[in-house]
């Protein structure tokens, strides 16, 4: 609920600053397209990118890892998403390379 909430009461004071200042509905109009289009590349983008680099994931898993954990777990899933992602990414790693170095892979 809070990535909700800060986008919620962001775009709230923005919309109302706009009015208050110019008093038209193509500020407000402006600011809703700059307001929303920024959030959507932190959210989708900038966010996963830096999160992915961090812990080694790519950033489409990242975003799945959390709409999956979130949609299974609820809260807590959205909480252990990416450290159960990168454990889950090691454990494959070691898997492959036990598997690679098996009699029968040779």
């Amino acid at each position: 609920i809070i990535p909700y909430f800060g986008f919620v009461t962001g775009i709230l004071f923005s919309l109302l600053i706009a009015f208050l200042q110019f008093d038209s509905s193509t500020a407000m109009i402006s600011v809703l397209i700059v307001f929303t289009t920024v959030q959507l590349l932190e959210s989708f983008l900038i966010t996963p990118k830096i999160l992915g680099d961090k812990v080694g994931l790519h950033p489409v898993v990242v975003i799945l890892s959390l709409m999956i954990s979130g949609k299974i777990f609820g809260f807590i899933g959205l909480i252990i998403a990416i450290p159960l992602a990168s454990v889950f990414k090691v454990i494959y790693g070691e898997a492959l390379d036990y598997y690679k170095s098996s009699r029968y892979y040779e």
